[in-house]
């Protein structure tokens, strides 16, 4: 199901540019496809490319993924095949796709608690989002993406793997302050962690968490931006490790914990309009 937000919806961190329609008014209800060709948007599905060949599993999925390992060979085909077509994937990504990023989001899942909601800000190839729907069908998963060909793309591969836990929203993450709320937050290669967390942390419901799948730099970046995160209501930040034994290169994650009062929300509004006027 797909969720379309009016309004002027801009770009979300390195989400580079416009929507393909800014403004469109139209709700996506999920577009009839063919698997052996191509869609009425004009998104391919998987078939469309026999010289593009999705990667092998690796071992270490079927401890992730178990009885839905079928499923996220599925997704990971439709990430080697239209998620390239459509620029979502890098050609040069294929060969890795599940060890740096299907599996590299999957494994944060056992930081994720039963039946929990769980938003995923800057959605982009469902990643984590369409990982963790997979891994974990208990959860109740909203994507939200602003740019319009993204969303999609996102709802045809929800459609072609018949994920009843997804619902798709397009629009910037703060137009849904107020709207969605969860106790579960997640975000992955959006943008530093000061803005990340303007616009995350007025979406999650008090004591939740924001899930930040970061690299190398982050504990610089929790040093530089400890005392916006406190402004914004964080009362904790904790480094963790997922995937020891799974990937080869452990993810890693920067909890940020939501105290219980509400964000100050007219604060984070001030902030993000003057990030986007910057």
């Amino acid at each position: 199901m797909t969720d379309e937000c009016d309004g002027d919806l801009g770009d979300l961190g390195d989400l580079a540019g416009r929507p393909d329609r800014p403004g469109a008014a139209s709700r996506d209800t999920g577009l009839p496809s063919d698997a052996s060709g191509t869609d009425r948007a004009g998104i391919n599905l998987p078939g469309d490319d026999p010289e593009r060949v999705p990667p092998q599993a690796p071992a270490g999925a079927a401890r992730i993924f178990g009885e839905r390992l079928a499923l996220a060979e599925q997704f990971t085909a439709i990430l080697t095949d239209s998620g390239v077509s459509h620029g979502l994937i890098g050609p040069r990504e294929v060969p890795r796709l599940w060890e740096r990023h299907v599996l590299n989001c999957a494994v944060i899942q056992s930081a994720i608690p039963l039946d929990a909601r769980v938003i995923d800000v800057g959605s982009g190839a469902g990643l984590p989002g369409l990982a963790l729907a997979i891994a974990r069908p208990d959860l109740d998963v909203h994507l939200i993406e602003p740019m319009l060909r993204r969303t999609n793309w996102l709802s045809l591969a929800v459609g072609e793997l018949e994920l009843t836990n997804v619902t798709v929203h397009r629009g910037r993450a703060e137009q849904f302050w107020g709207v969605l709320s969860a106790p579960i937050v997640t975000a992955r290669a959006v943008a530093r962690l000061s803005e990340l967390a303007t616009w995350c942390l007025p979406l999650l419901l008090p004591g939740g968490s924001l899930l930040a799948i970061k690299g190398s730099s982050v504990t610089e970046e929790v040093k530089a931006d400890r005392a916006e995160l406190r402004r914004l209501g964080a009362v904790d930040e904790v480094i963790e490790s997922f995937g020891d034994g799974i990937v080869d290169q452990e993810t890693t994650v920067l909890r940020v914990v939501q105290g219980d009062r509400p964000v100050a929300r007219g604060a984070a509004e001030h902030k993000s309009k003057r990030k986007r006027r910057g």
